[in-house]
């Protein structure tokens, strides 16, 4: 462990927004789904959602940038049971949807816990989906088309979130939980170890910072 990277790992973990998060429903193209995933890692979110009528998502490591190793990734059984899990935790659900009722997306506040949710890429979200949200949020369009690429305005609506996230101050101290802190600092800065010793239910050490 070298101190660039020691001190790499922890200025990344020390940003994460353990509150901010996103909800992928259907969403199956592999390139979507790695440049969402990237754009969470960028703006730190510390883990996404996904349901998915498939059995697995698989993200192309080569096309996340590497970046799905960052990002934690929960599969859900149904819309239903992930938005029930998150609302419990007192997440609000902000739908990203095509409607002329909807709120400006720049019109929210993200500095709450939030879940952006989101759908696939031709249909949208279900009609479930939307009704279970809090609120629905649109990207005004000037154009002949009436829609962005999903993961290009997922990327627009979690900026924001991190725009107003930075002037609120929730960056600038750690915010997540001792101990969870430390299990990822390990799995991020010793991967292979970490699967191991899991497998063998074993604790992971500590990581000392190098002299």
């Amino acid at each position: 462990m070298t101190p660039e990277r020691y001190f790499k790992i922890k200025a990344v973990l020390d940003k994460r927004q353990p509150d901010l998060t996103v909800l992928m429903e259907n969403v199956n193209k592999t390139h979507n789904l790695a440049a969402i995933v990237r754009s969470c890692d960028a703006v730190g979110v510390l883990n996404a959602h996904a349901v998915s009528r498939y059995e697995s998502i698989r993200i192309r490591q080569k096309a996340a940038s590497g970046s799905s190793k960052w990002v934690g990734l929960k599969l859900h059984s149904t819309v239903d049971s992930a938005i029930r899990e998150l609302k419990s935790a007192g997440h609000q659900i902000i739908a990203l949807h095509v409607d002329p009722k909807a709120t400006d997306y720049r019109y929210i506040n993200y500095c709450k816990p939030t879940v952006l949710l989101i759908g696939e890429e031709l249909e949208g979200l279900t009609e479930q989906a939307i009704r279970r949200s809090d609120a629905c949020i649109k990207i005004p369009m000037l154009g002949m088309v009436q829609s962005l690429n999903v993961s290009v305005a997922t990327a627009l609506a979690l900026y924001q979130a991190m725009a107003q996230r930075q002037s609120a101050g929730l960056y600038d101290r750690c915010r997540i939980e001792e101990q969870a802190y430390q299990r990822l600092f390990f799995e991020w800065a010793y991967p292979r170890i970490a699967r191991i010793l899991k497998l063998r239910g074993q604790v992971y050490p500590v990581v000392e910072a190098p002299i």
